[in-house]
């Protein structure tokens, strides 16, 4: 009988169950398919005529300050920063002008800012200050970051940068306009979800069965964490309103479900730690196969879910500190108020991110199991060749 082998690591080949394989590539190959068609689908048609209300389409401009000073405001009373900047881009290029700021500013002679520009009905240009450059200090840390990841991973590293860049590619061209087009929210981002996980996995670890079932195991895990978003989203009343930009988009009337979107970022904020998951667990099952070839299936699982436990342990508190981390200010804010603790989890800004770190957990917990059975039942129920095979 012939044997597929699946590459979990770089030097060991398993050999894996034949009769797995009868079903698996059929199934990976269907739902990458049923992906593409929804894709196709919901592509957003786009509208170049549609007016924006905000402004936003307009660039703000780049400029050096040239100097700074504190002086009387243009009100007559108080201090202000004045801001001497010439313009480095944008139609005013090399022109000369200033902008008030309050006293304390961190605006200094020599810091590269960004303004927003306006011209009033009398021919007359306003400045405001928009923000910081950061493009040049944001290009250096990109290329830090990818000169780590090769050297670490080589070409698995280069897999992992090019899976990151069509993540980014499907969530601002497919995503947020199929969005903003009208689609129900949380069906775009299940297929923007999965359309990440298989070029996301296949380019970083290849085209094996461990691929595929790690594939398979974060799709399913996926499905777990998008019915439980559902159920408790709607049984804790969440509305999606918590933030200033979500507030923006509702009340331009654009058509934007809150709720959904709140669903949508819970789904695609899972699938990043899910596949994280799901490919440890298979590749520790394929691990334990090539270094000991006659553990049992329960034998195999057993071992590697110990593994997924010390995993998920870490993982999960990862996600609690990152939360807390992010929610420092608000949680001084209610501190400082002196609100119970009751009171502070219970409001929607936090009960938010309490259901998304749960949710999101439980969708942790449930991929350990379902990858390393479904990777310790293609590896542990091999047969192995017979003597007939091994003497050809």
């Amino acid at each position: 009988m012939p044997h597929d082998h699946g590459h979990a690591g770089d030097t060991d080949d398993v050999v894996v169950d034949q009769r797995l394989l009868t079903w698996l590539w059929p199934i990976v190959v269907g739902l990458g398919v049923l992906v593409v068609v929804a894709m196709a689908v919901l592509w957003p048609l786009g509208d170049d005529d549609v007016d924006d209300p905000l402004l936003l389409d307009a660039d703000p401009v780049p400029a050096d300050v040239v100097d700074d000073q504190l002086l009387t405001c243009s009100t007559g009373v108080g201090e202000c920063r004045w801001i001497d900047f010439v313009m480095t881009g944008g139609p005013y290029e090399g022109e000369r002008a200033s902008v008030e700021l309050p006293a304390g500013s961190t605006v200094r002679t020599g810091d590269a800012i960004l303004l927003s520009v306006f011209e009033t009905d009398a021919g007359r240009l306003v400045f405001e200050f928009y923000d910081y450059q950061r493009g040049s200090a944001l290009w250096i840390l990109a290329v830090l970051f990818a000169v780590a990841v090769i050297a670490l991973g080589r070409w698995r590293g280069v897999g992992a940068l090019a899976g990151l860049a069509v993540s980014l590619f499907v969530i601002v061209v497919f995503a947020l306009p199929a969005i903003l087009d009208g689609s129900d929210a949380v069906l775009v981002a299940v297929v923007a979800a999965a359309a990440i996980a298989y070029v996301a996995l296949f380019l970083a670890h290849g085209p094996h069965p461990s691929t595929a079932i790690a594939l398979l195991a974060t799709l399913a895990s996926l499905v777990i964490t998008v019915v439980l978003a559902q159920v408790f989203v709607g049984f804790t009343h969440l509305t999606g309103l918590t933030d200033d930009s979500s507030l923006l988009l509702y009340g331009l009337g654009e058509g934007v479900d809150a709720r959904g979107i709140l669903l949508a970022g819970i789904v695609i904020g899972s699938l990043g730690v899910l596949d994280d998951v799901t490919v440890t667990q298979v590749s520790a099952v394929w691990q334990l196969k090539a270094v000991q070839p006659g553990l049992t299936t329960r034998e195999l699982a057993g071992r590697a879910t110990r593994i997924g436990r010390d995993h998920i342990s870490s993982t999960v508190n990862t996600l609690f500190l990152a939360y807390a981390g992010t929610a420092l200010p608000l949680l001084l804010l209610f501190t400082s108020a002196q609100q119970s603790v009751g009171s502070v989890i219970t409001r929607e800004l936090v009960a938010v991110e309490i259901v998304r770190t749960l949710v999101g957990s439980i969708g942790l917990v449930a991929s350990v199991p379902i990858s390393t059975w479904l990777a310790a039942l293609a590896v542990a129920t091999a047969a192995e060749p017979s003597a007939e095979e091994l003497a050809e």
